[in-house]
């Protein structure tokens, strides 16, 4: 009884709105109708050059800028997971998309880009488990630990391609106990940008046997 009318005092003097557009919305983590289609865009992408050939298709269910920028700078910046519910509606809107239907009908493992253990510890999260695992769950797809991170490496966006290639050059590993030998595997991220990451990740996962990578990231600044 006292947790109710606490929640209703607190529904009332911070009502639900929509993270875009601030306009009032029925429950917390509601997006309006208008700025979710303007935000939630499933995109086949253009596979960047540091993932081929080692991915064989790329798929991104947001633009990164706006509202996208300022939701997963919040989580992985701010450790706000308040942004989560906003994330998650999203996932949930892509799901009427045929290509990401597809996608997770192919998909027999996901795999989140890891953070290396010192990162992790201070953040206290995985941004790409968060935002991934429950939907996959949902669409039975079961999420591995398969990757490590091995290797501290510096802040990508300040680094040439070449640059990015030596900070990546040993830097994650399959875990000893994962058995991806002759499997799908959707390798999920937060964000593509150059993709250098990504296929750092898809590479070490086909050289454990994976029968093919393919890449879903929450966001991306690439379009057709």
């Amino acid at each position: 009884m006292v947790s109710d009318l606490f929640q209703a005092l607190w529904d009332f003097l911070f009502p639900a709105h929509c993270p875009l557009c601030h306009k009032y919305v029925k429950n917390k983590g509601d997006w309006c109708e208008t700025c979710l289609r303007q935000v939630c865009q499933p995109t086949r992408l253009p596979v960047p050059a540091p993932m081929q050939p080692v991915a064989g298709s790329a798929w991104a269910l947001c633009l990164y800028r706006g509202g996208m920028r300022d939701l997963l700078r919040r989580l992985k910046y701010r450790r706000q997971q308040s942004a989560l519910p906003y994330i998650h509606r999203l996932l949930a809107a892509a799901d009427a998309d045929k290509g990401i239907a597809a996608l997770l009908a192919w998909s027999e493992v996901a795999v989140p880009v890891p953070l290396h253990a010192s990162r992790e510890r201070l953040r206290g999260f995985n941004q790409s488990e968060q935002i991934f695992a429950v939907w996959l769950q949902v669409h039975g797809v079961p999420m591995v630990r398969a990757l490590q991170r091995v290797k501290a490496t510096l802040p990508m966006y300040e680094l040439t391609p070449e640059q990015r290639r030596e900070n990546l050059k040993g830097a994650f590993a399959v875990c000893a106990a994962a058995s991806l030998a002759g499997k799908h595997v959707l390798l999920v991220d937060d964000i593509l940008t150059t993709g250098a990451t990504l296929g750092a990740c898809a590479r070490e996962i086909k050289r454990a046997g994976a029968a093919e990578v393919r890449v879903l990231v929450l966001a991306s600044d690439h379009r057709c």
